[in-house]
Order: structure tokens, then sequence, then C-alpha cells
């Protein structure tokens, strides 16, 4: 008779950081149908609709694909709302001029998918808010050139807090040198969540981040986010051009030996490919 249980969620957690090739199928599947929703709701959202409505656009669209239920309760945050992290309540009307946020992904054969897009509800992004969505881009860009096996797990976390730090000097967001404003974490308040989490059988899926303290190294086989983002709300010692200003740009990615695979490459994310969608809306 055993003296006490034996807790065997670690081990099971550590199996499920690694996917193999049938689960990498099937997340990139998901992926594959959470992209065509997201490009669907960029092409037909219009302003005067409800954020629910859109919402509903997207699980629709999951369900027909194939996938009948989402990963989570999908974020559809315009305006405002999108400086709300976790925000779900989407009741509010789509204003012209304003950006619109969506966190949403399906859910098939038991494995999640998680994509983030951020775009106009007009046609184009409008002078401030291309500035940042540039920035969070170029961010989301290192990010993931910084993801490949043997590297940090906390590389692209660093890597995007850097150049978003760079970006908030430049815009006139932070003050003073980069460095500064970087080892005093001046930079979470306009950014103030990790760059990503692993991603399986749950959207935040389960297993280690650390390993004794440190921060465990990428292994072939792991699936994460990437999702920096800016979120700027009013403030006297903010730019009032910025205001309510809400980006995220979030993708999916595989990690091989050298680099990593974007399996949700196919959802629109450059300026040019979103207002090319976005014109679409409006013809």
């Amino acid at each position: 008779i055993l003296n006490k249980i034996f807790d065997i969620r670690a081990i099971l957690d550590e199996m499920r950081v690694r996917k193999d090739s049938a689960e990498i199928k099937i997340m990139k599947e998901a992926a594959k149908i959470s992209s065509m929703a997201h490009k669907t709701v960029m092409e037909c959202t219009k302003s005067g609709m409800w954020e629910y409505e859109v919402e509903a656009q997207l699980l629709y669209q999951f369900h027909i694909k194939g996938a009948p239920s989402p990963a989570y309760t999908s974020i559809v945050a315009s305006g405002k709302n999108a400086c709300i992290l976790h925000y779900i309540e989407n009741n509010s009307r789509l204003k012209k001029g304003e950006l619109l946020l969506i966190d949403a992904g399906c859910e098939l054969q038991g494995y999640a998918s998680d994509i983030t897009r951020t775009f106009p509800i007009g046609e184009s992004f409008r002078g401030p808010q291309k500035e940042v969505y540039e920035l969070v881009l170029e961010a989301q860009m290192h990010a993931i050139n910084s993801i490949s096996k043997g590297h940090s797990y906390n590389k692209p976390h660093e890597s995007a807090i850097k150049t978003l730090s760079e970006g908030f000097v430049h815009l006139g967001l932070c003050k003073g040198p980069v460095d500064a404003v970087i080892e005093k974490q001046e930079y979470l308040k306009f950014y103030m969540h990790g760059t990503g989490h692993w991603l399986g059988m749950d959207v935040h899926d389960v297993g280690s981040y650390k390993i004794k303290d440190q921060w465990r190294t990428f292994e072939e086989g792991m699936v994460l986010t990437v999702e920096p983002g800016c979120y700027i709300r009013p403030s006297k010692d903010v730019p009032k051009h910025f205001w309510n200003i809400g980006i995220r740009i979030e993708d999916d990615v595989v990690v091989k030996k050298n680099g990593c695979e974007v399996i949700t490459a196919d959802t629109p994310k450059s300026i040019k490919e979103i207002e090319e969608f976005r014109k679409k809306a409006y013809d």
C-alpha cells in the first residue's frame, strides 16, 4: 500500500506541452477554420452593427466549417472597449473611425486555436491608429523571429517589450532613454500582459514556463501564441489623439528546429491586406 498518493498531473502537463504530428495536424485545421472566420468578418463588418452581431457571425462561421464550439468566449471590442483586456460584454455599437479588436478562435476535436486581429471599422486606419498598429506589428514580428528550439521561453516577451518601449518613446507616450523605460517598467501603462501562452487542449494550456526558477527553453513540437498589444486609455499625460486606441495582434506558432511555423498566417494582418478586406465591406 502506498503511503501517499502520487500526483501525476505534472507528468501529464509535460506530455501536453509537446505535440505530436497528429495533434499539430488538428491544430492547423482549427487555425485554418478560425482564420477563415476572421477573414469573413473583416470583409463584411460595418459601422452601425453591434459587437454581438460580429460575434454571432464568427460562431456561425466556426460551426459551418466543422468546429461547433469556440475555444473561449469571443472578445469583440470596438473603440475604447479594446483597452479592456478581457472584455466579453460585446454589447456596443460599432462606430466608423474607431478600431475593432477581435480575439476569437474555434475548438476542433478537443484542440484550441487563438487569433486576435484589430482593424478599422471604416475602410482604413487613421494617422495615430496606423502608427500604433505598425508598432505592435513590428513587436510581434520580432517576437516571432526570436522563437526557435533552444531559445528561452521569455525571449519573445523581452523582444516585444524592447520594440514597444522604443516605439512608446518615439510616439511620446513614454519619456526618456529606452533602457530606463524598460528598467522602471514604465511600458506597463500601455502593455501589461505577457506576449504568449501555451496552446493545446485548453486555450491557456497546462505546462510549466519555468523549471527550477529558470525560464525553460523551447523544444520542437511546442505550440504557443504570440500576442503583443498596446492599450492607451485617456490620461492627462497622453496626447489626446492616442486616447482609446487598443490594438492586439495574435498568432499561433509551432516551434521548429530552426525558427517556428505560424499556423495562423492566412489571417490578414498587414495594413495593406486589412484595408483591402475592409474596402469590400463598403463596396
